[in-house]
């Protein structure tokens, strides 16, 4: 058994997350994450709402809140998105609690007593209308280095490289098109060059694995090339304070929201471990060398977690030349592997909220069933290429995958069950053909995980839906339906025997990619529908951790919602043999088939961008609505 640390990236709480953001990070970090349990591994997934840096400021002006109520309204709501879509986090918490504050502090004030952050002079994006800073995502122009428009003051969408708003030709606001005012200002940066060789030797390490994506791969080299400071700090009021004296007292400088994101996955596995009343057990993931650690996110965040979260490890360590020692925490082991999803379009659109080409993880469970959502970005989602979601390709593969493939498996075998025998009945001599599919839904087991733990899901998941077809095959070519006579009757109970086998063993296999249904599926076939544990919601109390110097800037104590749950139930990875005499009922079905005319009417709802009226405003007037009604319904549980 080793220790895995599944650590997903950190959906971001200025809205409502949409399907594109799970498909990127939520269904693949589950899909391996319960896998990986299955398989006897201890598995630690830890996530949380990211709640600092100007969109929160932009988007909470827009709705007339401040930016903390702001983040409470879509940290709830993205909360329960997730529980409802089957994320089995250990822990998802969120950037603005005491807990998080301190770690975050511990890793600054470290990295900077090892050398690793040093102050320099840099010009910063004023508004001059408003006066106001603007952060690097908010100032668009043409990317120096390849020439797209549109490219960002931190990041060019297009070619991948890092920027800096001074970088870009022409340069304007995203917030009102006028033309920035840069203006001279005092930051901290973390000191990449004295960390690359460290950094080098991390990357060629991991590709001489052999075990990441290539696109990642090439990427991450890519950065080695242009190795320089990287701001660690931001003129903004919303973030965590900078702990050191002379900084901490300027309520207009805060750390940069991404030097504490990533933080995240460090301070919510110790967030855990404090919960469950252990309070250095996070460490079994992060200080054993053996412990493997993979990093869920899309593409655009690459640089983040191969570049940058390694150099902050490595600077808290003191790996870089400057040396140094670790802090309170020990030396961090870096990251296994950055596994890192393509985008997802939608009918051939980029996703946006302000165009209407959007559809959000609430809406979208509101009126398919989440396996369904789950089943299309495992089976096509943009594991290692760009896909595209289309309403079409949705019905078609949720009617002839899950509803005619799999469902129809799944109904008829317990149908023939529950109309001839009531029970699955014994097996009686196997004859070749029973042995066959027996053996090829075994087999399965190797294949399917193996696909499963090189992050290869889509193979993964086919792999599996064309075991599903074998075993429809094998009904088609022994005909139980034609064995009537009671001479023939101990075969008949042979042949529903192995196909309650072969379901039971696909319903496992399945059971990651489809955690709702498998439960479904156990209770057709005579279980009590508890096959494989699913998260739930707790409403938990912030720790009252004094962070000496700064009580105006500490979040109050205050209660919030993670996701969390108990994972011992789950079951193993491999065969479950039925047991003959267990009771089956005469089934309902597990999949919902869609009528065609869901994807006109889905069509419809896709506001063209003329006519579109939504705005950031719209959606944060639409979060708080959907929190209202949240904390409505939970009044009225309590």
């Amino acid at each position: 058994m080793s220790k895995v640390l599944s650590a997903v990236a950190w959906p971001y709480a200025n809205g409502p997350r949409h399907i594109g953001h799970v498909a990127g990070f939520g269904v693949p970090s589950d899909v391996f994450s319960r896998y990986m349990r299955m398989a006897g591994h201890d598995v630690l997934m830890v996530s949380g709402t990211d709640e600092h840096g100007t969109p929160i400021l932009v988007a909470a002006d827009a709705a007339g809140v401040t930016p903390q109520a702001l983040a409470d309204i879509n940290n709830r709501i993205i909360v329960e998105d997730l529980v409802a879509l089957g994320l089995s986090y250990d822990l998802f918490t969120r950037t603005t609690t005491r807990n998080h504050y301190a770690v975050v502090q511990e890793l600054f004030r470290v990295v900077h007593a090892n050398g690793y952050m040093i102050e320099q002079a840099t010009h910063g994006a004023i508004s001059p209308s408003t006066g106001r800073t603007l952060p690097d995502r908010y100032i668009e122009g043409t990317c120096p280095i390849c020439g797209f428009p549109d490219a960002r003051g931190d990041q060019c969408d297009n070619c991948g490289n890092q920027l800096d708003p001074t970088d870009l030709i022409n340069p304007r606001s995203k917030i009102n098109g006028e033309a920035p005012q840069f203006v001279e200002s005092q930051h901290f940066f973390l000191d990449l060059p004295a960390l690359a060789d460290a950094l080098g030797e991390f990357i060629a390490d991991r590709e001489a694995s052999g075990l990441w994506r290539p696109n990642v791969i090439r990427f991450s080299k890519g950065l080695l090339t242009d190795m320089k400071p990287r701001a660690m700090t931001r003129d903004i009021d919303w973030g965590i304070p900078i702990p050191l004296d002379g900084w901490r007292e300027q309520p207009s400088k805060r750390l940069y929201v991404w030097f504490d994101a990533v933080i995240g996955y460090l301070s919510a596995s110790i967030e855990w471990a404090r919960r469950i009343g252990d309070p250095d057990r996070w460490r079994e993931w992060w200080n054993d060398p053996a412990t493997l650690s993979y990093y869920f996110q899309g593409k655009d965040n690459i640089t983040f977690h191969s570049q940058i979260w390694p150099a902050e490890l490595l600077g808290y360590a003191g790996g870089g030349d400057k040396g140094g020692e670790p802090g309170q925490y020990g030396r961090l082991e870096l990251p296994t592997e950055v596994v890192a999803s393509e985008f997802m379009t939608m009918e051939g659109k980029q996703f946006s909220s302000s165009r209407g080409v959007v559809i959000y993880v609430r809406d979208m469970l509101s009126r398919y069933q989440p396996d369904a959502l789950r089943y299309f970005i495992c089976a096509a989602g943009p594991e290692s290429s760009d896909s595209d979601f289309t309403w079409a390709e949705f019905v078609q593969r949720t009617n002839s995958e899950l509803v005619a493939g799999w469902g129809n498996l799944v109904n008829r075998t317990a149908s023939m069950i529950a109309k001839n025998f009531g029970e699955i009945p014994p097996a009686g001599p196997l004859e070749a053909i029973d042995e066959e599919i027996l053996a090829a839904v075994t087999a399965g087991f190797g294949t399917v995980g193996g696909l499963i733990e090189r992050h290869r899901q889509r193979a993964a998941i086919a792999e599996a839906m064309r075991l599903v077809g074998e075993v429809n095959a094998y009904v088609s070519r022994t005909e139980p339906f034609k064995l009537k006579g009671e001479d023939q009757r101990e075969r008949l109970g042979t042949i529903l025997h192995t196909l309650a086998q072969c379901v039971s063993d696909l319903n496992v296999m399945l059971s990651p990619f489809l955690p709702h249904s498998s439960n479904a599926v156990d209770a057709v076939l005579g279980g009590d529908g508890t096959l494989t544990p699913m998260p739930r919601l707790d409403e938990v109390t912030d720790f009252d951790d004094a962070l000496e110097g700064l009580p105006e800037a500490v979040p109050p104590v205050r209660s919030y919602p993670v996701i969390t749950g108990d994972y011992s139930g789950f079951p193993q990875w491999g065969p479950r043999p039925v047991v003959a005499g267990t009771p089956i009922a005469k089934p309902t079905p597990v999949f919902t088939k869609l009528d065609p005319s869901v994807v006109a009417d889905e069509l419809e709802r896709l506001a063209p961008p003329e006519e579109s009226a939504e705005s950031e405003a719209v959606v944060v007037e639409a979060a708080v609505v959907q929190a209202a009604e949240s904390a409505a319904r939970q009044q009225g549980q309590s």
